[in-house]
């Protein structure tokens, strides 16, 4: 797998995200319940009095009065003042369906989105993550990775652990979708779950059963969730689609 450019994630106070990555759920995993470790800009401000700040109780989920708003959710990666993600807006819209963001069209010069991403606690306890979104775009209208205009795009689910340098100085700090686990990029409604236990992908290549101590440590440390789009040369290289298509998450959780 060649490894990612480095890029960094936009996250909301992420000095102060970055500063507490360290600390660990008090909350773990219970039987049915959906985890509710996602960081909106209050629990942020939260922790940055309180250290020991516990996780949120369990059961809800993204999209849920208690989950992110779509501001949110956001679109990056930025990093040195410099978004990956061109002529796309910093975070998803507000839509009576849910957070959503309209691919840019319709080619690679006129953009193309990389990471949509979420702070969180430790994903220590959880067993797996699900996303389910609909695609909206007119019959034949294609999703191409960036980076090779003739190759398909794709989606991964994603996340991040804390203190990441966005090179191969961390070269395991971020995590996609097992290979047999991407999605291609269609019109309509679609949804992956992936168990914290499959073989997760790391950046720099390997996987969760070959680095068990690099996985295990991204998973307690997490710092960010979501999904990335991209092709072979890359999961969050980028994508852009031959014509309007809009992207809208459904439902979001960590379980």
């Amino acid at each position: 797998m060649i490894a990612q450019p480095s890029l960094s994630p936009t996250q909301p106070f992420a000095n102060i995200a970055a500063a507490f990555s360290h600390v660990q759920s008090a909350a773990r995993y219970q039987s049915g319940m959906i985890r509710n470790i996602f960081l909106g800009a209050a629990a942020l401000a939260a922790a940055a009095v309180l250290p020991n700040v516990a996780a949120h109780a369990a059961g809800s989920a993204v999209g849920s009065s208690d989950g992110p708003a779509a501001s949110q959710w956001e679109i990056g990666p930025i990093i040195r003042g410099r978004n990956y993600s061109v002529n796309m807006p910093a975070t998803l819209s507000d839509t009576r369906d849910g957070p959503a963001f309209d691919f840019p069209y319709p080619t690679a010069a006129n953009g193309h989105v990389h990471y949509v991403t979420v702070p969180v606690r430790s994903l220590e306890g959880a067993r797996r993550i699900t996303l389910r979104y609909r695609i909206d775009a007119k019959p034949g209208t294609r999703f191409l990775a960036q980076e090779s205009p003739g190759g398909d795009g794709t989606l991964s689910l994603y996340f991040q652990r804390g203190g990441d340098r966005w090179s191969a100085r961390t070269p395991h700090h971020r995590w996609y979708s097992p290979v047999n686990r991407v999605m291609p990029l269609r019109p309509g409604t679609h949804t992956v779950s992936i168990n914290l236990d499959e073989p997760w992908i790391a950046m720099m290549g390997g996987d969760a059963r070959a680095l068990p101590q690099a996985f295990d440590a991204a998973i307690s440390q997490t710092a960010t969730v979501g999904f990335t789009f991209g092709g072979t040369s890359g999961r969050g290289h980028g994508v852009f689609a031959t014509g309007p298509a809009r992207f809208t998450v459904l439902d979001y959780r960590i379980e």
